[in-house]
């Protein structure tokens, strides 16, 4: 790619550490490196300086700091929520409900509980691939444990009803948990009025350092460990803080929150123009997705006829990142799970591609897109065995 122009659009895969951010760091890589579980002058420093990313964790979800547990990242705190609850409460039931178009962290989990004996329910979702609140009700049972439903989906954008879905859990005694991964730092979230009991969240995904996360729990929440050890986290969660990682986490939430509106109106803006180019110049190009109710900066779009792997491969050699789907998935070869479940044919869902914008981008970035992609479908589509099918059928017609 030497020489060529790069336009990174995968921000939902990973967003670049903020410079701020890495300078808020560095001191705790060396001279303020001290163990936080230490007693002595720079432990305390260190102490000091993970208390202090707990609380701006905690504004910007307007909980409690001590409701604030620091992870790894997003997966285990999905993870932690999900197995927490179901052997802490085991005596008590033994189902759990969720969506067809979750992320694998929390699919996979729940899978790994079916085969510890535990039944779960995965809802379907609408053409949009929006949740049903009505159906989560009916799907509740006195065995019920646990809702675990996304605040927005990592692949299409897509914006969940949470506050409904978490108010009927409330009526009926059930936790609710919400992987709010995408949603931090583009949408508000505000576990207050959402009503949720938990909520996982990754530094990576608003321009923090990768292999940090939390998950908030609400005081009150039983649920068991899912890492032994040491006493760090209040005895809940062993092991020894990341400390710059946390730090960093702390500063990049702070910084997303206070730049959300400006950020979210100007991303939403280049992807409404990013889809207008693309739609107004290759036909038989589908939106996926709820068309409004979608995180500001997520296009997802079917290009029928063609596979989104070939288009990705020119892509990148334009100089453009994107993906297919989730970046976790993207070495299968199979469909995305999550456009299998809002309805779209084996074929279709194969032809996807997932541009999500991010601080970076630019009017001319997405021009550049809209220049480059047109000639690659025309290409791809003129080696399409479903193409030449189609236009022989549409000339017979």
């Amino acid at each position: 790619m030497s020489g060529t122009r790069r336009v990174y659009l995968d921000h939902a895969a990973t967003t670049p550490t903020a410079p701020e951010v890495v300078e808020a760091m560095l001191p705790y890589f060396s001279a303020r490196f001290g163990n936080p579980s230490s007693i002595y002058g720079i432990a305390r420093e260190s102490r000091a300086a993970v208390d202090r990313a707990r609380e701006q964790v905690a504004r910007v979800l307007n909980a409690a700091p001590d409701e604030i547990y620091l992870t790894s990242g997003g997966t285990e705190a999905d993870n932690w929520a999900i197995k927490g609850v179901a052997f802490a409460g085991r005596g008590r039931g033994d189902h759990i409900i969720t969506t067809a178009i979750e992320h694998h962290a929390v699919l996979h989990t729940c899978q790994y509980l079916e085969r510890q004996g535990f039944r779960v329910t995965y809802l379907p979702v609408d053409a949009y691939g929006r949740v049903d609140p009505s159906a989560l009700a009916d799907a509740i049972t006195d065995r019920t444990l646990l809702v675990s439903i996304m605040t927005a989906n990592n692949e299409i954008g897509t914006l969940e009803p949470i506050a409904a879905c978490a108010g009927v859990c409330r009526e009926r005694g059930v936790l609710f948990h919400t992987d709010a991964v995408q949603a931090v730092g583009s949408v508000p979230v505000d576990v207050q009025a959402l009503g949720v009991d938990m909520l996982s969240l990754s530094a990576h995904k608003f321009y923090g350092p990768k292999g940090v996360g939390a998950l908030y729990v609400r005081e009150g929440v039983r649920l068991d460990n899912l890492l032994h050890g040491g006493a760090q986290e209040r005895g809940r969660r062993a092991g020894t803080e990341n400390l710059p990682g946390i730090v960093g986490m702390g500063v990049a939430i702070e910084r997303a929150e206070a730049r959300r509106e400006e950020y979210a109106r100007r991303l939403a803006g280049l992807r409404d123009r990013l889809f207008r180019g693309i739609a107004g110049r290759i036909d038989h190009v589908r939106l996926n997705g709820h068309p409004t109710e979608r995180l500001p900066g997520n296009l997802n779009l079917s290009v029928e006829f063609i596979e989104g792997e070939s288009m990705l491969l020119l892509l990148e050699q334009a100089g453009i990142c994107a993906s297919t789907g989730s970046a976790c998935t993207s070495g299968s070869l199979d469909p995305s799970h999550v456009l299998l479940a809002i309805g779209l044919p084996h074929e279709v869902a194969h032809g996807s591609l997932r541009f999500t914008l991010g601080e970076s981008n630019t009017d001319g970035d997405v021009d550049y897109v809209v220049e480059t992609l047109p000639p690659i479908v025309e290409r791809l589509r003129a080696m399409s065995p479903l193409y030449a099918t189609y236009r022989r059928s549409s000339s017979v017609q």
